[in-house]
């Protein structure tokens, strides 16, 4: 019996591309909103509803069908995301048409919300077996489509509502989505359980560092560490959606921009998104993971607490364009950190409970930064919060440091 060619690498981490950029077409919602607003007669804040439901379920369908995803392999599960994400935007263009507000909830926010989900997660874990070499840059190139998605199609939905009408527009939308999943799910595949990069010997050149441990998800919630990363990504991602949400009126506020200048740094905003994806994770596979995050929250408490004191243009939008790339950066280094961590045997159930954290930070972070603005009056105070919910974090990443020193040492000496 002939063995089965081995699948490129590369490919996969292309088809994992493939993958996130249709999902995280999710960003570029705020270009439908005028529109789909005026079809259905309603206000902005009720057409950002299916926003905001679509992220809750991002973070519960990957946590509660993470364990799912683990057991059913990426190829069936990339091909669930496809048709719900798909079947999520052509129901939308379906209520459009028949001017349903709570049809387009449903199938923008719960369907399409759960393919969110579970597409987010499908590829990341088979990716971190592939790549056990280059777990940043293999996780940090398909999460970083994610994060460029809205600059390729936040004009392509543009130029279709202009041209083709706004029902149509997600038609259309949906076809390209569902097919580039579903392409891309057709490819993905776990490696062989022996596999080890080509060319790569262990104990000769680069050495790949054991995982801590190798436990499932259960085993995982009872860990410390576990604890420690939601804690992290909670407030790393609360601190920076706060700051994207406000980005606009704080550079109005403070650089005396107009709202169309400050619109043009918003889509920038988005470029260092995608590329604080790449350059972080792909760097964290050379200074640790558990370094660059201490490094992401020393900076961001100085970078929070100066920014509403700075009124020189060029450092401003340095210091605000670094806290963005790190905000991106901690998604893109988060399943390479849990393998570390966890290893590879349920990564994905764990990668899903973690996006528990961004679930809740959606939230809490427009929330908390309007409640202290409206009642302080001042973007200082405001700011200063977030300045102090980093020095949590800081303590928190220290403690984690501290235990994977501890394990690491417990495996070196049980090794010998």
């Amino acid at each position: 019996m002939r063995r089965q060619k081995q699948k490129n690498r590369w490919l996969i981490a292309a088809s994992a591309v493939g993958i996130h950029i249709s999902i995280g077409s999710v960003y570029a919602y705020s270009v439908m909103t005028n529109p789909v607003k005026d079809i259905f007669g309603v206000d902005e804040s009720d057409v950002k509803w299916s926003f905001k439901i679509a992220i809750l379920l991002l973070g519960l369908s990957a946590a509660f069908l993470g364990k799912w995803v683990e057991k059913v392999g990426p190829r069936k599960s990339g091909i669930t995301a496809g048709l719900l994400y798909g079947v999520g935007i052509l129901g939308s263009g379906l209520a459009v048409q028949i001017g349903s507000m709570p049809l387009f909830l449903f199938s923008y926010g719960v369907i399409g919300g759960i393919g969110l989900g579970v597409g987010y997660i499908t590829p990341v874990s088979t990716l971190v077996k592939w790549f056990p070499d280059k777990r940043g840059l293999a996780t940090g190139m398909a999460i970083m489509g994610f994060g460029f998605s809205a600059l390729i199609f936040g004009p392509v939905m543009q130029i279709l509502f202009e041209k083709v009408g706004v029902s149509n527009t997600f038609y259309i939308l949906g076809l390209i989505y569902m097919i580039l999943i579903l392409t891309s799910a057709n490819y993905i595949e776990k490696p062989p359980a022996d596999y080890v990069p080509e060319g790569f010997n262990p104990g000769e050149g680069k050495m790949i560092t054991p995982d801590i441990s190798n436990i499932d998800a259960n085993a995982a919630l009872k860990t410390s560490r576990f604890y420690y990363i939601w804690i992290m990504m909670f407030i790393n991602i609360t601190s920076g959606i706060a700051v994207i949400a406000a980005a606009s009126p704080m550079m109005q506020e403070k650089l005396n921009y107009t709202p169309m200048q400050a619109a043009a740094i918003v889509g920038l905003i988005g470029v260092f998104n995608g590329l604080g994806r790449l350059f972080w994770s792909a760097l964290s596979d050379y200074i640790g993971r558990a370094n660059m995050y201490i490094i992401f929250f020393v900076f961001q408490i100085f970078a929070f607490y100066l920014l509403p004191r700075i009124s020189i243009e060029l450092l401003f939008l340095i210091i605000l364009f670094t806290i963005i790339t790190m905000y991106g950066g901690g998604f893109s280094a988060l399943p390479a950190f849990l393998g570390d961590l966890f290893g590879t045997k349920q990564l994905g159930a764990i990668h899903g409970m973690v996006l528990t954290a961004w679930a809740l930070a959606g939230v809490a972070g427009p929330t908390i930064y309007d409640m202290v603005k409206e009642s302080t009056g001042s973007l200082t105070a405001t700011l200063g919060v977030f300045s102090g919910l980093f020095l949590i974090a800081l303590v928190v990443s220290l403690l984690m440091k501290y235990t994977i020193i501890k394990l690491r040492k417990k495996q070196s000496d049980s090794a010998m």
